[in-house]
């Protein structure tokens, strides 16, 4: 029997993005589905879990153009234990550019590790405004697109996907430094200091 296992390889596992848009997915899943987070001391264990999936569902956000380290480090386990059956991986990334082509980087190093490895690459979907599309109006244009994705793999016909807020890169820019600042001035930062470099030691 198929089933989807959702990996949230997300540093911030319990409290990101990336488990709202895999709860999204699993909303929506017409077939078996159980959630898996990362973790520094769990890889092995997801490695024998993943004997039971026929698909893996990678869910994760962009980390400096590129999958994030905890995701990387569980790849590497899982290139050492491969479960049997090779299940399909499919890939759910989000990144707080407007642009859903920012991560192509990163969905191509997931697209070699499955080609090195012998795993048949399934659907993707490269969220842009990740950060910021939950708490928007647009809210319904990821969902619609994460449902399709469900859908996608559900019925085997798999499909390269993307979706962001639809409004211009001048309006993203005004609403992203407004939610920035505030965000700076709850933490109590100010705009000088957020524009500088030396905002690490003011946290410290």
């Amino acid at each position: 029997m198929r089933k989807v296992m959702v990996l949230n390889g997300s540093p911030r596992a319990p409290v990101s993005n990336s488990k709202l848009y895999a709860d999204i997915f699993m909303k929506y899943c017409s077939i078996g589905v159980e959630y898996f987070s990362v973790l520094k001391n769990n890889h092995s264990e997801i490695c024998v879990e993943m004997e039971r999936f026929s698909d893996v569902l990678l869910v994760f956000p962009l980390y400096t153009d590129a999958v994030p380290v905890t995701l990387l480090n569980f790849l590497k386990t899982l290139e050492m234990n491969k479960p049997h059956g090779n299940p399909v991986i499919s890939v759910m990334i989000n990144c707080g550019f407007m642009e859903p082509m920012q991560n192509d980087i990163a969905v191509k190093m997931i697209e070699l590790f499955c080609c090195q490895n012998g795993y048949k690459f399934g659907s993707v979907l490269k969220i842009g405004s990740g950060e910021a599309i939950l708490s928007t109006p647009f809210k319904i244009f990821a969902i619609l697109k994460i449902k399709k994705l469900a859908y996608s793999i559900s019925i085997e016909r798999y499909e390269n996907m993307t979706v962001t807020m639809p409004i211009t890169k001048r309006r993203f820019i005004k609403a992203s430094t407004a939610y920035w600042l505030r965000y700076g001035a709850k933490n109590g930062c100010t705009k000088e200091e957020m524009d500088t470099l030396m905002i690490e030691s003011h946290t410290m």
